[in-house]
């Protein structure tokens, strides 16, 4: 059987997708999310909040894109301080990343200010504030201090409140679709050579620097999805409902 099966073209999923490149249809978080919604694929590697909003998806235990503090790939870019923050540009591409901001300013800052959609190739300067994700984030996060705003981090922020790390994607697919042994198991071998292969991801991207690389990699993602990681989608859901980003609380269904 062939799966259609989805992913996002960002440094981070290289080491789930190690060796099965070939198989994959690749496009940005929230678009991937919306094949999956829509039957065009059968699983994809979609931002979490795409999960809680739709109460139809298996998720495929042991997998996930996650960090335990700083990831410096999601990352809101201000010029003044986050409490007087009026107006807020975002990057459209990914719905955790901004399911995760929302609830960080209401939560945390007490703070509740306009969001509007950031355009393409927009400069920092341009805006009071901006959220990026991925490769562009990492991009500005290594500019010269003085020629960027202020940093938050989102996943540092997450974890600084909660105590828990912060789960940004995970495998999920139709219902029913990871009863299928084979399609566990050649996604779950194609993380475990991705992380045998870490050395070889670094020498052959192209983003920011081998030295960056490595430590992105190994330091700041986090692949596993066990029970604090569960405990913190769990507690994402929570605050989504609360906050009404999500209508309901539907059961988060794991494969194993």
């Amino acid at each position: 059987m062939t799966w259609r099966i989805g992913s996002i073209p960002y440094l981070n999923v290289r080491p789930l997708i190690y060796g099965i490149e070939d198989q994959v249809i690749s496009t940005v978080p929230a678009q991937l999310a919306e094949r999956l919604y829509q039957g065009e694929i059968d699983v994809g590697i979609v931002p979490v909040a795409a999960v809680l909003r739709h109460d139809q998806y298996d998720i495929l235990d042991h997998v996930a894109i996650a960090a335990n503090g700083p990831v410096r790939s999601v990352l809101l870019f201000h010029k003044e301080p986050i409490a007087k923050l009026q107006r807020i540009a975002l990057d459209p591409a990914s719905r955790s990343s901004v399911m995760l901001l929302r609830i960080l300013l209401r939560m945390v800052y007490r703070i509740e200010p306009e969001f509007y959609a950031c355009p393409p190739n927009a400069q920092l300067t341009e805006h009071p504030a901006v959220l990026m994700i991925g490769d562009a984030a990492i991009r500005y996060s290594l500019a010269p201090a003085a020629a960027r705003p202020h940093v938050l981090d989102l996943a540092a922020a997450w974890r600084d409140w909660t105590g828990l790390p912060f789960v940004f994607a995970v495998w999920a697919g139709q219902r029913g679709v990871f009863h299928d042994a084979r399609l566990r198991s050649l996604l779950w071998t194609a993380k475990a050579n991705g992380l045998a292969n870490i050395e070889t991801i670094v020498q052959t991207a192209t983003e920011a620097t081998p030295e960056f690389r490595r430590e992105y990699l190994t330091r700041c993602v986090r692949y596993d999805l066990g029970t604090v990681e569960k405990k913190a989608i769990a507690l994402f859901q929570k605050y989504a409902v609360e906050l009404g980003l999500v209508s309901t609380a539907g059961e988060l269904r794991y494969s194993t």
